[in-house]
């Protein structure tokens, strides 16, 4: 089998970018006391984990999120956290943050706006 290396997931750098990113993001998540109020968890691991694995299936990588967690259910995974438009922006604040901070190309970073934006207001459940 021959991967597609018009995946955004082979365009931005594979799996070590996708570390890099959501590594990043989840340091901001940390220090963010809106979000980090959103994470019932002590330790961020688990999450960052679980995002990295989602962010590479969806955009062309390996398919182990789906192997472990079974369809990925956003609206459903998010229902049971107070998401509003305050935690919404901050999650974008974060996000972008992490974005900048690893330099894609021009056209994977205008994706994954793109993206990031549109998930950003879909998990929102609270006015």
């Amino acid at each position: 089998m021959t991967a597609d290396l018009d995946t955004l997931y082979h365009r931005a750098g594979g799996t070590p970018f996708f570390e890099a990113l959501v590594g990043s993001f989840y340091a901001g998540v940390a220090v963010d006391p809106i979000l980090r109020a959103i994470y019932p968890e002590p330790d961020l691991a688990a999450a960052e984990r679980r995002l990295r694995l989602f962010l590479i299936q969806y955009w062309g990588g390996p398919r182990t999120y789906d192997d472990e967690r079974g369809h990925p259910r956003l609206r459903m995974r998010h229902g049971p956290f107070a998401i509003g438009p305050t935690a919404r922006d901050r999650w974008l604040v974060q996000m972008r943050a992490a974005i900048a901070a690893t330099a894609p190309p021009d056209d994977v970073a205008a994706e994954l706006e793109r993206y990031f934006t549109m998930a950003a207001e879909a998990m929102r459940n609270r006015e």
